[in-house]
Order: structure tokens, then sequence, then C-alpha cells
């Protein structure tokens, strides 16, 4: 069974695509360099100092982050999450954003989402702590 989780921004209510630059600048460091990257550029396979791993894929809208290891993985899924305005999807249905992107979501979608003024790795290790029962 794989772990996974989303990457999305929403924008007067209507998902946006990622900021392309941002992405490859925050994983640049993590072994996703253009050498690394597929074709397309658009999955890239990240390594932690911690040596956790995880596998990114940036698909119109969304960038869905497989298998992110437990650890400084975390903090680099949070990190890309802060840096380009988008909310994290837990496994369990639970999105994680930003406050100020409260007023940007869908009607109704902040009943299942927790905000906090940073998205950081204790953040998101926090949500996912609470959401997994």
């Amino acid at each position: 069974m794989s772990y996974s989780l989303g990457l999305c921004k929403f924008v007067d209510g209507e998902l946006v695509p990622p900021d392309m630059d941002v992405v490859e600048a925050v994983l640049a460091p993590y072994g996703a360099v253009p050498g690394k990257a597929t074709a397309d550029g658009m999955e890239f396979w990240i390594r932690a100092d911690d040596g956790g791993e995880a596998e990114l894929c940036v698909s119109g809208d969304m960038v869905g982050v497989e298998r992110p290891a437990l650890g400084e993985i975390r903090g680099v899924i949070a990190e890309l999450a802060d840096r380009i305005g988008a909310g994290v999807l837990t496994p369990r249905g639970t999105f994680l954003f930003r406050e100020d992107s409260r007023s940007h979501l869908p009607e109704g979608m902040e009943n299942d989402s927790v905000f906090v003024s940073e998205i950081t790795r204790e953040a998101l290790e926090d949500v996912e702590a609470r959401t997994a029962n």
C-alpha cells in the first residue's frame, strides 16, 4: 500500500498550476536536477540528507508526492507547499493550508481544512498524526 500526499493551490476558488521555477528551486538541493528529471521535467525523485526519499509528479494543477519518507523529506514537502502557496492533502482527506489561502478556497472546502500561518514540517506531521485514526 502506497502513502501519498497532494499539493494544490487555489485562487478565487479555482485550482492553478504550481510555479515550476519555484518547484525546481526547492527540489534541486535534494537531487531533482534536470539530469535526474524525466524528459518532460515533470517527475522528480528526491533524497534528503537523512536518506529519506520521495517521488514527486507535477501533473496539471497538482503536485503528487508518492511514498514520502518520515523525517527531512516531510520538511522538503512542507517547504515546497509553503513556497508555492499550496495546501497539502493528506491521505485521510484533510487539507493543510496557510491562513492566507482561506479566502481563495472553493465554498465549503475550509470545513475539511486546517489553517496555519506557515506550512512547516511540524505542522504537516501534526495534521498527519491527528488524522491518522
